[in-house]
This record gives structure tokens, sequence and C-alpha cells, in this order.
């Protein structure tokens, strides 16, 4: 990489706490920071889970340290950013990445289900991100990534939950952004298309909606993980210091087109 480049890309010794990070794409963006030069923190609920990742990465040679949480808990979240901090260093970076799919019938979805889904996809941003800026504000600089999705913008049969928990994270990420920005932090939203994922192995597996999917979306295909990267290391780099309250969608055109 030119000197330039790596300036703006590189994140040298920075602290990125992932969240959901043992599979998926969370997984996939802890490993493309790692690859920048982070330092990153590999979160989930399961121990075992966290370890086999962790441990993958460093075979990597990545710089990797764990953090066993569950973000649907607040205090849980907030004990665990002081103790990162305390063991591992300043978290620079924050990806807000864990969440769930739940679908079903909006007319039969259960009271219980939906406070499952909206505490594990908005309320774990909100819960994670708090601690963490306080931080960040001392400081006055960090980047926060929060992994919104295009039911950010788009619905669809049967997911009108996620699609709300969605929408939520979009104008969360949008108020996190307008309430820190004067002190020095940037927040913004990867908004993934569809991709291939173990979230999506039944839609992966069904070939009327992959077929559907193929037609749908401009560029014709699912998504790799992959993908993902390249947006999440300029959210979180030098490379958009002036990019605060944006949401990015990598989906292969389809929030572009009817």
């Amino acid at each position: 990489m030119t000197a330039l480049v790596t300036r703006l890309f590189g994140l040298d010794g920075a602290v990125a706490l992932v969240t959901g990070s043992s599979a998926g794409i969370g997984f996939a963006l802890a490993k493309g920071l790692a690859g920048a030069g982070a330092r990153v923190v590999v979160n989930g609920r399961t121990a075992e889970t966290v370890a086999k990742a962790a441990a993958e990465l460093r075979a990597e040679g990545g710089q990797v340290f764990e953090s066993v949480f569950d973000v649907t808990d607040g205090d849980a979240a907030a004990e665990a950013v002081a103790g990162i901090e305390r063991d591992f260093g300043p978290i620079q970076v924050l990806v807000n990445n864990a969440g769930i799919q739940r679908r079903g019938a909006l007319e039969d979805y259960s009271q219980d289900t939906w406070r499952e889904l909206m505490r594990a996809n908005l309320d774990s941003v909100f819960y994670v991100a708090q601690p963490v800026a306080k931080r960040m504000i001392a400081r006055k600089r960090g980047s926060i990534v929060n992994v919104a999705s295009v039911q950010s913008e788009l619905a669809r049969l049967n997911i009108a939950p996620y699609t709300a928990s969605k929408g939520g994270v979009k104008m969360l990420t949008k108020g996190m952004a307008t309430d820190w920005g004067r002190h020095g932090l940037r927040v913004n939203a990867l908004a993934p298309g569809y991709f291939r994922t173990e979230l999506n192995k039944a839609l992966v597996e069904d070939e009327k909606f992959s077929a559907w999917l193929a037609q749908r979306t401009p560029m014709g295909r699912w998504g790799d993980v992959e993908e993902l990267v390249g947006a999440a290391i300029f959210l979180a780099s030098d490379a958009s210091s002036f990019v605060n309250g944006h949401i990015l969608y990598v989906d292969g055109g389809i929030t572009a087109c009817l």
C-alpha cells in the first residue's frame, strides 16, 4: 500500500470491539479489521464459540482479545466494556453487529418474540454503544459502526418486526451521530443486503427465493460476507474522517431500484 492509503485506511494498533463476532458477518468483519491492523475483541454469549473464533484469527496473525457477554444485558455490557479497556486498551472502534431474525406472520407474532428481537437488534446497540461512547467522548475520538440492513429501508413478507428493529438502528445511528459528533465521535451504519450467512441459510437453500433475489438485485446474486469488509474498514478508519450519520448500503443495488 502507498503511504497515503496506509494512513487513510490503516487501523494499526486500534482496539476494535465487534459484537456477535464468533460467526457469520461479525466474524468476517472481525477478520477484516484484524487484517487492517486492528487489535480485535471477539464477542459472543458462549465462551466456547468465542474461543474458537479467536483462535482462528490468532492463527492468521491477528491480535485478539476475547470478551464473553450478552449484549442484551446493559449491566453486563457496561462491565465488559470496562474490562476490555482495563485489560486490552481503549476501544477506538466499535462495531455493533449482534442480532437475530425471528420470522412470522405479524398478526400472530407473540409479544415475547417481539421483545426478544428488539432486545437483540436494537436495545443492544444502545447498551454497548453508551459505555463505549462515554470513554470515546473523554478521549475526543472514536468510530462506531452499527450494522443496519436493507430492511432499514425495505419491508418483506413475514419480517415486519425485524424491519422495525433495523429501521430503529438506522435512526439511532443518526441520533448518535447528532449527539456525539461534537465530541469527536463518528457514528455510521453498515447496511448489508442479502448475504450468504447462517442467518439466511433457509433462504439461500430456497431455490425459488434465490431466483427471485437474483432477478431483484441488479448484480444478480447473493453477496459474500467478505464483500462487507472494505466498507467496514472505510467507516472504521480515518478514510471516513468527515463521514457521520451515514447509512452505507452494501446490497448489490437492491435499494436503488424497483
